[in-house]
């Protein structure tokens, strides 16, 4: 049997049998920073962002796999996907990968993810746990090894662009343009604003314009009683 066969007959499961999350807070901040990256990224075909997917980084070997919570991959295209397989996509490794804590991880766990984002190209990973309201970061070196950021709680990503602060016991992720990050209820209630808004400035366009009509109308009628009181 060649090698090229055996890899043929490798299986790379969907799913690892681990929940995506295990408890409300951690769930919402997936989602919110998910959410967001992918509003941040809509116009841009080339970036692909997944929460909770298993990314296999070698062909051949489905023991080797990690499931970040929220994982952002740079020139590869959006669609959907069962599992990264990276083999399959041009062997771009996930450049930007973030990790939501909660009480079920273990010290010992989380080196393990870290060895393997190092090993197999990250170059920024961030890691929250929402219940300390602790933050941390590591950026690839120069020397192609991931470093510890020392002042995380005001940090740029440099590839993301967006801004996190941790200040005052709140832990904030900014857009680009400074916006912050929204849940999806306040990004819901946000859209239904802006709806109401445009909605009310068309009502007053329309107002405007009936009001234009009617004076139209009326200084019409004044010339035409001034042409009948000078015939």
């Amino acid at each position: 049997m060649t090698i090229a066969q055996d890899k043929t007959r490798v299986i790379y499961p969907d799913c690892d049998g681990n929940p995506m999350s295990d408890n409300t807070k951690q769930f919402r901040w997936i989602v919110v920073i998910k959410e967001n990256l992918e509003i941040l990224f809509a116009d841009n075909p080339d970036v692909f962002i997944a929460g909770d997917l298993l990314w296999y980084p070698q062909e051949g070997n489905n023991r080797i796999r990690q499931a970040p919570d929220v994982v952002v991959a740079f020139g590869r295209p959006k669609g959907d996907r069962g599992s990264y397989r990276q083999w399959e996509e041009n062997d771009i490794s996930p450049q930007v990968v973030f990790e939501i804590l909660s009480p079920r991880n273990r010290l010992k766990e989380m080196a393990k993810k870290l060895k393997f984002y190092d090993q197999y190209g990250v170059e920024e990973y961030y890691i929250f746990d929402p219940d300390r309201l602790d933050f941390h970061g590591w950026l690839r070196n120069p020397d192609g090894t991931l470093g510890v950021i020392e002042q995380p709680e005001n940090w740029q990503s440099p590839r993301l662009g967006i801004r996190f602060e941790l200040q005052d016991e709140q832990f904030t992720i900014y857009h680009p343009n400074g916006d912050r990050f929204l849940t999806p209820t306040e990004l819901a209630k946000q859209s239904e604003s802006q709806r109401q808004e445009a909605e009310s400035q068309r009502q007053r366009a329309e107002a405007a314009e009936e009001r234009v009509r009617e004076l139209e109308a009326r200084l019409r009628e004044l010339g035409g009683d001034r042409d009948n009181e000078e015939t």
